[in-house]
This record gives C-alpha cells, structure tokens and sequence, in this order.
C-alpha cells in the first residue's frame, strides 16, 4: 500500500450521553464511513449510555451499521466503570468485533480514576490473542508505551502492534507538540501508531500527527464535539469531512476498510 493513505477511526458517542439510541448512531456511523472513515470505535452499552457488559444493545446498534456499510468494528474493552475485567472482555465474544481497544495502565483522567492494574491488563491481552482480534493499544503515558512493549515479549501479541497516543485529558498527557513528540519518539520505528485528541478545540494536534507519519486518526463525539475553534458539530459526519480535508492538504486520503485491514492485521467478520 503506497504511504499516503491513513484510518480515519470514528468514536461517535460522547461518554455524558444519557441515551443510547442504535438507529442515530449507526445513521450517524453510515454516514461518516461515507465520507472516509474506515473505522469506528464503540463501547458496550445500556440504552441509558452506562457501561455493561450485556451485549443485545450494541448488537442492534452493529447489525444496523453493518447492513448498510462495511467500515471496521472496534470495540472497547475499557472506560471508567465499575466492571470487572472479565465483564470488560465481552465483546472478544462477539463474532461482529473486528478490533478491539487495550489500555494497558492506570491514570487519571478528570476527576475519575482509570483502573487497569497490571494483572488485569495480562488477562486482557491474554483473553485478546485467544480470540485473533487486532488491539489498539490506547497510551495516555509514555510508560504505558514501555508497558506494552513488555507484554508483547510475554505474549503473542498481534504484528505490528498498533498504538494510540491520546492527549489532552486533564491528569495525563497535555495535547502539546512537545507531548506528542516525547510519546511518539519512545514508539518503535517498526511499529505503527496514531493520534486520539480528548477536549480537543482546534485540529493542530493532528495537523502535526499526520506530519509526523501517524497512520490513524480518531475522532468524533467520545473525545470533542469540535469540527474546528468556531464549529461545533450536530453530528459525526462534518469532523470526519474536516479530517478528510486535512489529509487532502497534507498529499494523503483515507483507507478504504479493506485497505485498512490488511494495513493493520485486521481479520475480517460478520
């Protein structure tokens, strides 16, 4: 695959919603992939947006995405709750999961604390590798970057592993140039990374991202409602135009979900 091409991965529910409603979100979704994107990350949920481990709500919400587009499932295995981390693994049974996020440390994040001990982190990417799905391994700190590296020595884990770099939430990284440099130089060169912006306002972050060869950009309602500093966005689908539009000025388009599974070691399902 020539090198101009990136994933466009869309998160497209804000973690506040109080309703949960799988016809919204896979129009939304539908919608977005249209535009580029070529993957989108989701989180088991209730109908009133709390976290759980029943999967019959996302199921509705998939089943309707993928009748009408082929853009890559992700799911999360994480987010502030209180699951146990056998709970948290439920969508590695679920037949329609493509990929899957793995978050490998603790931190803070706001006034919350994010959990995930080392021994819960093992079982995850152990539980992971069973199932042949393809981790996204979302880094908040540069020594979960090390972190991963050690399990990846411990476990099979998928080849090339695919990071994250998240910035911007309050208690963890700052979405600073001098950040993302710092987190993206203890990243190997042989493995492939991209760039997630929480509270973001402006696109600069990524702007420099992509400049920096990041191979996936997330964004969407989980992380901000900003398409720029004077938009906000009623729906996903204008933040996934603006980043095509930003790839487009850097010389670079988005990847087709096929190209993305097989840039990424994606297995493909449902």
């Amino acid at each position: 695959m020539k090198d101009n091409k990136v994933l466009i991965s869309v998160a497209p529910v804000d973690a506040a919603d109080k309703v949960n409603d799988p016809e919204k979100i896979a129009a939304d979704v539908i919608e977005c992939a249209k535009l580029g994107a070529g993957m989108v990350h989701l989180h088991v949920r209730n109908p009133d947006g709390s976290l759980t481990d029943n999967l019959s709500h996302l199921k509705k919400t998939v089943d309707l995405i993928r009748a009408k587009s082929d853009i890559i499932i992700e799911i999360s295995t994480g987010g502030v709750s209180d699951l146990t981390i056998q709970q948290r693994c439920a969508p590695l049974s679920y037949d329609k999961a493509e990929a899957v996020s793995l978050n490998v440390g603790s931190v803070n994040l706001g006034d919350a604390v994010y959990q995930n001990p080392i021994k819960d982190v093992k079982y995850c990417v152990k539980e992971i590798v069973k199932s042949g799905k393809t981790p996204e391994v979302e880094v908040f700190e540069i020594g979960m970057i090390h972190t991963t590296l050690e399990l990846a020595k411990e476990f099979k884990m998928s080849s090339p592993l695919l990071f994250s770099i998240v910035l911007g939430h309050i208690g963890a990284m700052p979405a600073t140039m001098e950040a993302l440099i710092a987190m993206r130089s203890f990243i190997p060169k042989d493995m492939l990374w991209g760039i997630t912006h929480a509270h973001r306002v402006n696109n600069d972050i990524i702007e420099a991202a992509i400049a920096l060869g990041a191979k996936t950009v997330r964004i969407g309602f989980e992380d901000s409602h900003h398409v720029d500093e004077n938009t906000i966005a009623e729906t996903n689908a204008p933040m996934v135009e603006k980043v095509r539009g930003i790839l487009t000025a850097f010389g670079k388009v988005p990847m087709t979900p096929d190209e993305a599974r097989s840039y990424f070691n994606i297995i493909k399902r449902g």
